[in-house]
């Protein structure tokens, strides 16, 4: 079995042609993880980071409700491969003494991952697809622009 990385939201961005990013960084911040999310995904997400709350709920305002509702507790999501430039995630959901475990696009499992206030794991494998932290966040980039 292999270690989990825990891995935190650094920040949501936009890359040179105007894609949106989400960096996930180690605890040590000294490795990146950007994974390309689509805007609404970005927005959902940045909307935590910002600690703003829309006036209505969000998809994975729904799906955190639902899932308290139902008696879930979202226990961790793990980002858990790449394969032809595409990244994949799991969530694990505990319920009834079981946990179950969901098939979902990085960015929704973070989405939900930061409303649940649960942890962000990566597969050791996906080393090898980050970068060095000061390469990616630049010293002259505030947070503001960053979120």
């Amino acid at each position: 079995m292999f270690k989990l990385l825990q891995v935190k939201v650094k920040a949501v961005t936009l890359d040179q042609v105007g894609s949106f990013l989400v960096l996930l960084c180690d605890e040590d911040e000294t490795k990146v993880l950007p994974i390309s999310i689509g805007p609404f995904e970005a927005q959902s997400i940045a909307l935590v980071l910002q600690g703003k709350t829309p006036p209505r709920p969000l998809t994975h305002d729904l799906v955190k409700t639902l899932c308290e509702q139902l008696g879930g507790v979202v226990e961790k999501i793990i980002i858990t491969d790449i394969m032809d430039s595409t990244f994949y995630a799991e969530i694990y959901i505990q319920h009834n003494e079981q946990v179950l475990t969901v098939d979902s696009r990085p960015s929704d499992a973070i989405a939900l991952a930061l409303r649940c206030e649960a942890p962000i794991y990566m597969a050791p494998r996906l080393i090898e697809f980050t970068y060095d932290y000061e390469d990616i966040i630049s010293s002259d980039r505030t947070d503001e622009e960053l979120h």
